[in-house]
């Protein structure tokens, strides 16, 4: 199954126009013509199933055929971390974390941090083509970097756990993570 995504595709819309960009994409490089059937997703959950209508390369049209919304995710997982010098590890850290499911990531700067520009718009390219390959229906949010400082005097619900490098008061996460009624346990081994 191939995904595409459009963050303003809705449940009221009989019919979708692509974007010229990814019209060129799924006309020219996909090579899709009239009656192919493509998925969408909005990131928001909900996932369309759609005929092409009308394949022209500039203004790609599709009939919504169905809407399924996925079932929402049991659990929030909010990762904040530095972004590092090399951009693409950062670039490799923000597509497996989409691919595992993490919900929300913030980009913290930190004292030491080699990195102080955060270019978010690639960022959220890397997201958006990490959700579609790996078939999920919800995007993870992405916040704005933010100092460290002002980042842990946030309020915060659940859970909450610093990875650090100091040997001291060192606890396992997989032993700290218990499973709650309706929920799962992660599975670290």
């Amino acid at each position: 199954m191939q995904l595409f995504y459009s963050p303003e595709i809705n449940k009221e819309q009989a019919q979708f126009a692509f974007s010229k960009e990814e019209s060129k994409h799924i006309v020219k490089v996909l090579r899709k013509t009239i009656g192919d059937v493509l998925n969408i997703t909005n990131g928001k959950g909900d996932l369309f199933t759609a005929e092409i209508s009308s394949a022209d390369i500039k203004n790609c049209v599709v009939t919504i055929v169905s809407c399924e919304t996925q079932k929402p995710l049991s659990y929030h997982l909010h990762l904040a971390v530095a972004p590092t010098k090399m951009n693409d590890r950062y670039e490799w850290f923000l597509e497996k974390a989409t691919e595992i499911g993490v919900t929300e990531i913030t980009p913290i700067l930190c004292d030491h941090s080699e990195r102080k520009v955060v270019k978010t718009e690639r960022f959220e390219k890397i997201l958006q083509a990490a959700m579609k390959q790996s078939l999920h229906c919800y995007l993870p949010k992405l916040n704005d970097a933010i100092p460290y400082k002002d980042f842990i005097k946030q309020t915060f619900k659940g859970d909450l756990f610093i990875a650090h490098c100091e040997e001291t008061d060192r606890k396992s996460l997989k032993k700290m993570l218990k499973p709650r009624k309706g929920h799962y346990a992660i599975d670290w081994s």
